[in-house]
């Protein structure tokens, strides 16, 4: 079992989410992503630039692998340019990269000017989008006239030896099995619930394709502060990110997303979906609970508000050696 800490670039500026980074390191994480956003999912927030953000953590840091949980290739970003991206990184750094990456959210998309896709259209973008990333990477040059995305002779010039992990986001059975056609890993939110039924998916992905699955990562978020209730309550605008439809649906003011979260969100609900206490022994309680669910990687998004440091502190002191003792 691996942990991961997400370094969420909605809730803290860039820079002080490279000190999220080392620390996380230095606590004994296994790995650092960080979110990809172009807004964040309420107002007022943060929204700094991922890619950018990913190349200064490696620097920052020494061994553990980075990546972004997740981007996106869609309207911000070409396939070609994820592949390039990433490609580049994997060659600075090598063996420390990785890639999560996902059909995307109207909220970071609609802005630059594009209409929002239908469900089945996302799915068949991204589908797209897996293709070209792994011929590229491949060192294919690519001519390529698809529904979403043109090439002409494409070619990677700057390639790794060999290509960093592709971890696909998926929240329904549909996006699974397209990670387990395409990817090295599912990327999902832990879920009991849903989870169960994503993984499921995956798998028959992975048999439909003729291939082993590989890492399933479970993304669940942690609040950790002196009180219980400063706990909720630093963690309190993540209820913008909660409703299912943000995740499909053409929502892209983070204002009203916002509203609509804690309308739908009760305070019981919000500490079911998250992790938000004071008592160290219940984060590692709940984080074996993600465990069951069938993670290989735990990642670990870090909303604690002006704890964030003191909770990264605390969980390589008491928790995560918790969890490795059992």
């Amino acid at each position: 079992m691996r942990y991961f800490l997400n370094c969420p670039h909605e809730q803290y500026g860039p820079r002080e989410l490279l000190d999220h980074a080392v620390a996380g390191e230095q606590a004994g994480f296994d790995g650092i992503s960080c979110s990809d956003h172009f807004q964040p999912w309420w107002e007022p927030g943060e929204s700094g630039q991922a890619w950018m953000w990913l190349g200064a953590a490696a620097q920052a840091t020494t061994k553990v692998p980075v990546g972004p949980a997740v981007t996106v290739a869609l309207h911000r970003y070409h396939p070609a340019l994820v592949a390039q991206g990433f490609a580049t990184l994997e060659t600075m750094f090598p063996g420390r990269s990785f890639v999560g990456i996902g059909s995307g959210e109207s909220l970071n998309e609609s802005p630059l000017g594009y209409d929002w896709p239908e469900p089945k259209e996302q799915l068949a973008a991204l589908e797209e989008a897996l293709m070209l990333i792994r011929r590229l990477w491949a060192g294919e040059r690519v001519d390529h006239s698809g529904k979403h995305f043109r090439t002409k002779a494409a070619y990677l010039h700057t390639r790794p030896e060999t290509p960093p992990p592709l971890y696909v986001s998926a929240f329904h059975p549909g996006a699974a099995r397209v990670a387990g056609r395409w990817g090295d890993g599912l990327w999902t939110l832990a879920d009991p619930e849903s989870t169960p039924q994503i993984v499921d998916a995956y798998r028959e992905g992975c048999d439909e394709a003729g291939r082993e699955p590989g890492e399933i990562v479970l993304q669940v978020s942690f609040s950790w502060a002196p009180e219980d209730d400063t706990a909720l309550e630093v963690a309190r605008v993540w209820k913008g990110a909660g409703p299912e439809e943000f995740y499909t649906d053409d929502w892209h003011d983070p204002q009203a997303m916002y509203r609509r979260g804690e309308e739908q969100t009760s305070d019981d609900e919000f500490r079911k979906s998250f992790i938000l206490t004071s008592d160290l022994a219940e984060h590692a309680e709940r984080i074996r609970e993600v465990e069951k669910l069938g993670a290989t990687i735990v990642g670990l998004n870090n909303v604690s508000g002006p704890h964030a440091i003191e909770a990264i502190r605390r969980y390589g002191e008491h928790v995560l050696p918790a969890r490795r003792g059992v």
